[in-house]
């Protein structure tokens, strides 16, 4: 199958089509995520990212089914409740620039009319702006403060630093945009740097995660042993549904393409991420080559509290941007 833009939006719609006759309680069906971009690929692989709201609360959350080996469905559900206060989603830092511009592909019930009129209403205004940033400003300060004094260094310890620092970079991509992507995030970091008027937040953040002590060879001769955490995880009890085996290509094809490009170290968040999600379910022996990883990129052991200081650190620079937001537009 020749994959395009236009064959995946086909496939999108046919697919919430599908669900809407076999779903009677199904109320909207909308498209996020990079499928709106007009490059959706990264190393030749995408999603297709579905939302479906439904009239009851769903018993599945989020759901992966394949379509190609380079492409599958990422379908979240949510319950037509989680949309009935829209003034209050505007100010949410994921939902908001979900609903602002999503693509719709299923309606009833005037769903989008109501949702959107809420949500875009003074979208743009400063206040509404700023809300958004502070809002995971506030998250990821505190996760540092419950990670500070860090207890032993394993995979939960790190899955919650690093949720730190997403939130936190996060933090300042909102005040440009949506929050960062997973396989671009540190692809697109750099712009909204720039337009926070902090370009120097790029090295910052590649710092912790310890960007500053890798190559491309470096990087490179991971992927091998990366590949065979996330083979081995999948499907085990627990895991992430991130690591569902048909999100591999996915994963792999974006790691080749950041390697390829001309800052490698941009694969070390989706590299990073997934490694350590498997990790966290995989038994302690198998967790040997994540740790040695770790280990070289100067964030286990001894070094993790340098990384929760640097991490300190980096959030004051995003509180001080964020300070001066507020005043720059008289809040």
């Amino acid at each position: 199958m020749r994959l395009t833009r236009q064959t995946l939006l086909r496939i999108a719609k046919e697919t919430a089509q599908k669900r809407a006759l076999s779903d009677r309680g199904l109320v909207a069906a909308y498209l996020s995520g990079s499928l709106l971009t007009e490059d959706p690929f990264l190393g030749h692989a995408t999603d297709i990212d579905l939302v479906f709201v439904h009239a009851d609360p769903p018993q599945v959350r989020r759901e992966i089914q394949p379509v190609t080996a380079e492409v599958h469905l990422d379908i979240f559900h949510r319950s037509r409740s989680e949309y009935d206060r829209p003034k209050e989603l505007r100010v949410h830092p994921h939902l908001g620039p979900e609903l602002y511009d999503p693509l719709p592909i299923y309606v009833t019930e005037h769903f989008f009319e109501f949702v959107q009129a809420g949500v875009r209403e003074k979208y743009h205004d400063p206040s509404n702006v700023l809300a958004r940033a502070r809002q995971a400003a506030e998250s990821a300060r505190q996760v540092w403060t419950e990670l500070a004094p860090a207890g032993p260094f394993n995979p939960e310890l790190l899955l919650a630093y690093l949720k730190g620092v997403n939130l936190a970079a996060d933090a300042i991509a909102l005040l440009s945009g949506g929050p960062l992507p997973e396989r671009r995030f540190l692809l697109q970091f750099p712009q909204r740097a720039q337009s926070a008027g902090r370009p120097g937040l790029t090295a910052g953040l590649l710092g912790l995660l310890g960007g500053g002590q890798v190559d491309t060879g470096m990087l490179s001769a991971l992927l091998p042993e990366w590949i065979k955490a996330f083979t081995d995880a999948s499907g085990r009890p627990g895991f992430d549904i991130r690591l569902s085996t048909p999100r591999l290509g996915y994963y792999r094809l974006a790691c080749e393409a950041l390697l390829a490009g001309g800052t490698p170290q941009f694969v070390l968040w989706p590299l990073l991420v997934t490694w350590t999600l498997s990790a966290n379910v995989l038994p302690p022996p198998s967790q040997s080559s994540w740790q040695e990883a770790c280990e070289r990129l100067g964030l286990a052991g001894g070094a993790f509290p340098e990384r929760l200081e640097a991490l300190d650190a980096f959030l004051d620079t995003v509180e001080e941007v964020l300070e001066g937001f507020a005043s720059n537009n008289g809040l």
